[in-house]
């Protein structure tokens, strides 16, 4: 068997957890599905799959292979289905979730010239920064800032690595001092994102030195938004994604604390149904986006939000 069949009988077996289900719904038998699990794990020169006689289940290096390979097999088919329906015109209700952050600096941009673009296809945009359940809630798509996706019918796609930093206004390091440790941030008042990864610590970086704190905020939020407008009001030091302060910080209405530290960065990625065939608005949808970041060379913008000499 090639490559991509291998990839295909191996995410059906992980889906069904038995070789029997999947060669049944892939009209092979189940020796042949054996083989080509066997061939396939002595390529990789890696146990895939655990098999006893009452029970079948992932290695740990199985699950990570079966989250890239539906991810390939996603492209491959999102790649096919764009040359077969090149001349569909798209229709329905294009719904997505994403943050109003997220929403308001780089989402409605995309969706005005899409809308042009596709003038059949209606919005129904739902801000929120919660993950909900795709399928349970109908998104055809949603924005996360997370590397995976626990749940097997869901696919991502990467849009950008993005830094998480920290700012001030110049009024508010006047009065209370600039921090050249993060240790110092104790003594300093905190407007922290709640909904974050352990949002109650910190963990810097700097030519491998790591620092790990507790913080306790002055003021917690959910929403990105109302904390930079708190930081701007010189209610204390914000810690945001890069996207979020960029252009305050390139304005000077902000200024980066601690910029020789770094926090860990995060992933930015489109997620979105597993499926055989995307309908037309949500694949053509994708490639906009993704195209909107990388003309825009946002990744790199984001990435040098505290250098000066970037855009």
């Amino acid at each position: 068997m090639d490559r991509f069949t291998e990839l295909e009988v191996f995410t059906r077996i992980a889906d069904e957890a038995s070789l029997t289900r999947a060669a049944d719904l892939m009209g092979l038998s189940v020796s042949g599905v054996s083989r080509c699990l066997t061939s396939l794990e002595n390529r990789l020169g890696v146990r895939l799959v655990q098999r006893t006689t009452r029970q079948l289940s992932l290695t740990l290096e199985g699950e990570r292979f079966a989250c890239n390979a539906r991810e390939i097999l996603a492209t491959l088919s999102n790649a096919e289905a764009s040359v077969s329906a090149v001349a569909a015109e798209p229709l329905g209700t294009l719904r997505i979730g994403a943050s109003l952050s997220f929403s308001l600096l780089h989402l409605i941009p995309v969706i005005s010239q899409f809308k042009i673009d596709h003038p059949a296809v209606r919005v129904d945009l739902q801000v929120s920064n919660r993950y909900y359940d795709l399928i349970e809630n109908g998104l055809d798509l949603a924005i996360r800032t997370r590397r995976v996706e626990s749940d097997s019918s869901v696919t991502i796609r990467k849009l950008a690595e993005v830094p998480r930093l920290l700012a001030a206004t110049p009024a508010y390091l006047e009065r209370h001092g600039m921090p050249s440790d993060p240790e110092e941030l104790s003594q300093h008042a905190l407007l922290l994102y709640t909904l974050s990864d352990d949002w109650e610590h910190l963990t810097f970086q700097r030519n491998g030195m790591m620092k790990r704190l507790p913080v306790s905020p002055d003021v917690s939020c959910n929403d990105g938004q109302v904390l930079l407008r708190a930081a701007l009001n010189n209610m204390g030091i914000v810690v945001q994604p890069a996207y979020i302060v960029h252009d305050e910080l390139k304005a000077g209405r902000l200024v980066p604390v601690l910029p020789d530290w770094q926090l860990h960065p995060l992933t930015m990625n489109i997620a979105f149904p597993t499926r055989n065939h995307l309908p037309a608005r949500t694949r053509l949808f994708i490639d906009a986006l993704v195209r909107y970041v990388r003309e825009k060379d946002l990744e790199r913008v984001w990435a040098g939000t505290t250098d000066n000499s970037s855009d």
